[in-house]
């Protein structure tokens, strides 16, 4: 499922960073300058952070950090900003029950997702996936006040799961505090609005297939309103490639090191009761194209004919 598009209001722009689409709004024409400017600074410095396609990144320094010479690294100081994204990555897994994990960066790389995924190659020779068991979230161990850092020997961290949807969180929220303006930050599908909403709340087209907002929908979708908080969006079948006769995504279950199964992505058929229970909003799409929605989500628009 992807945010097709966002209905303008006000100003707009869009770029490509951190390896996906950025689109931000603002209320007012003259927030948009600065509000760009801010969001660029963000984006550039949670990618020099958090990057694993980066050799010169934080996280990726990780990799060479000293052992203490019983399997696990010798705490490292890490910066407030890889801090705060571990924290965030960690509570995830905690909600989850570990359905996300920031330990499968070892495993996407094993699975041809070893770069930006626009220079990951599209067709290429078998390669063989075993189960194999990722290190484990409760093994990272993070003291938030130091912002001192352990892992055990040879972890690669991944935040993808959660790393732009707390940047869009943060920017939305700074945008709106430091020029005093209503916001909305999409980074490739994590949405987060701060500040004064427009008439009606920002409205928000979801649909299977990226699109841009000024097309037709391709295929089902909806619309829906945005007035605070923001919106999630995840789909296996947006980041995709072949190894022999097998195709691939971006989506690892930790339990396996293994692609998952695209219903509900990680959590399976149990995820209905789990969204359910929580009261949220949902809008599932299994690989057939059925739709389930959950929470009060609006039913589908037909597509355009």
């Amino acid at each position: 499922m992807a945010a097709a598009g966002v209905t303008p209001a006000g100003a707009a722009a869009s770029w490509r960073a951190i390896g996906t689409s950025v689109h931000l709004l603002v209320t007012e024409e003259r927030a948009l300058g600065p509000a760009r400017r801010l969001l660029r600074e963000d984006l550039a410095a949670l990618d020099a952070a958090c990057s694993r396609f980066r050799a010169d990144s934080e996280i990726v320094a990780l990799d060479h950090a000293p052992t203490d010479g019983r399997g696990r690294t010798e705490p490292v100081q890490v910066s407030p900003l890889l801090a705060g994204a571990l924290a965030v990555a960690l509570r995830a897994a905690r909600l989850t029950a570990g359905d996300v994990d920031p330990t499968v960066g070892g495993a996407l790389s094993a699975a041809g997702y070893d770069r930006d995924f626009a220079l990951v190659r599209r067709d290429g020779p078998p390669v063989r996936l075993t189960v194999r068991s990722v290190p484990g979230w409760q093994q990272i161990e993070l003291d938030e006040a130091s912002r001192l850092l352990s892992l055990p020997a040879g972890t690669r961290l991944d935040l993808g799961a959660t790393a732009k949807a707390w940047a869009a969180d943060r920017a939305a929220s700074r945008i709106a505090a430091e020029l005093g303006c209503g916001t909305l930050v999409n980074l490739g599908g994590d949405i987060a609005v701060g500040g004064t909403v427009p008439d009606g709340g920002w409205r928000v087209r979801v649909q299977d297939i990226t699109g841009r907002p000024d097309e037709p929908p391709a295929g089902p979708s909806a619309v829906i309103a945005i007035r605070s908080g923001g919106l999630a969006t995840s789909s296996t079948a947006a980041r995709r490639w072949r190894r022999g006769g097998d195709v691939l995504h971006h989506i690892l279950d930790p339990r396996s090191g293994r692609p998952a199964a695209p219903v509900a992505i990680i959590r399976g058929e149990g995820a209905l009761a789990w969204l359910a229970g929580l009261g949220f909003p949902a809008r599932l799409v299994a690989e057939s194209g059925a739709v389930v929605t959950l929470g009060g989500w609006p039913p589908d628009q037909p597509s355009a004919t």
